[in-house]
């Protein structure tokens, strides 16, 4: 009995790696569609988070069936529920990833990202990919020192976030207001994105020390660098 029940923690751990590599995935190829206008492959993004919904549908009733079950203590217990809260994030982070491919969609056959924002936006998706990558990792390893480091990584994210306004806000602005507002909303949704990733990371910290990761000054310096992109 105890090996079906660890078996079972086990399988909630890879449910979410599974969900993780989705929606590192999914914002991906929800990028490549806002910046190459691709109508087909925004409609696959839009429909393959439905599987993430339902992975966090499954975790979530494994999770509730095991404290029914087991009524699991301390470490045991602090999986349990910090795996159901990391399985939100990962849900939210795949509806951000969405609203990319969505934004894509509406604007079709036009392009919502103009082309001397076409580096920032790439490099934007290109970093949440990163992120989110690590995180799994994070949550495969239980490396604690990897998952503070999280954190450090997603002052990149802000960086180019900043970057993105200080770009909307420049006078020399030529590409009307309904792009302005398109643009405002991808930046939200990356921004948005890593945050979660971050949570995701933060969660683990909790799950190994007990211990909630503000905590935890880490004398960490970052390891994720915002590549130079260029535009395709």
């Amino acid at each position: 009995m105890r090996d079906a029940y660890h078996e079972e923690l086990d399988s909630i751990g890879d449910g979410l790696v599974e969900m993780t590599r989705l929606v590192g995935s999914a914002i991906g190829r929800a990028t490549t569609a806002i910046l190459d206008a691709d109508l087909k492959l925004a409609e696959n993004v839009i429909e393959a988070d439905q599987k993430v919904d339902e992975l966090q549908h499954e975790l979530e009733a494994l999770a509730i069936a095991l404290l029914a079950r087991q009524q699991p203590v301390a470490t045991d217990l602090r999986i349990v529920v910090t795996s159901l809260r990391m399985s939100a994030d990962l849900e939210r982070s795949g509806d951000l990833a969405q609203h990319v491919a969505k934004l894509a969609r509406l604007r079709y056959p036009e392009r919502a990202v103009p082309s001397d924002l076409h580096a920032t936006i790439l490099e934007m998706g290109q970093l949440a990919q990163r992120l989110m990558a690590k995180a799994a990792e994070v949550i495969i390893t239980k490396d604690v020192d990897l998952a503070l480091q999280l954190e450090q990584d997603d002052d990149a994210m802000d960086l180019l976030h900043r970057a993105l306004f200080q770009h909307l806000m420049d006078d020399r602005w030529k590409h009307g207001i309904e792009t302005a507002v398109d643009v405002t909303l991808l930046g939200r949704y990356y921004e948005r994105y890593a945050d979660h990733a971050v949570s995701v990371a933060k969660r683990v910290v909790y799950l190994v020390t007990g211990e909630h990761a503000d905590e935890i000054q880490p004398d960490i310096q970052p390891d994720i660098q915002a590549a130079p992109a260029t535009d395709a």
